[in-house]
């Protein structure tokens, strides 16, 4: 199994798990599909996009449960993300983890799984 990751705002988070699925973010359903970040990529996602903002959870998934719909696709420094063409599937989320911001507004990253 190789994990990826989702970092989410809880309150968003927690609608998905009343649904039963999750849609993605704004940005996500702008861009046409679900953002998401390999362990090694996580550090610089959460700098980039979320520094400051309390209040996150970071959503393990199996990428392997997500079949045809999951593409790897060059982004940031031609780095290969994982993108997710569709709804994410509860069934296929391994973890759900607290993302807390530190004062500085940078955030703890939890030790994460490849």
């Amino acid at each position: 199994m190789r994990t990826i990751y989702k970092i989410c705002p809880a309150s968003n988070w927690r609608e998905a798990e009343r649904q039963g699925v999750y849609h993605g973010s704004a940005d996500d359903v702008r861009d046409g599909f679900i953002h998401f970040s390999t362990a090694a990529q996580v550090a610089e996602t959460v700098k980039k996009h979320y520094f400051g903002q309390t209040g996150l959870f970071l959503i393990a998934v199996d990428s392997g449960a997500l079949g045809d719909a999951l593409r790897w696709e060059p982004s940031r420094g031609g780095d290969l993300f994982p993108h997710l063409y569709g709804d994410l599937d509860l069934g296929a989320v391994t973890a759900v983890l607290d993302l807390r911001a530190r004062s500085d507004g940078s955030h703890d990253i939890p030790e994460l799984q490849s």
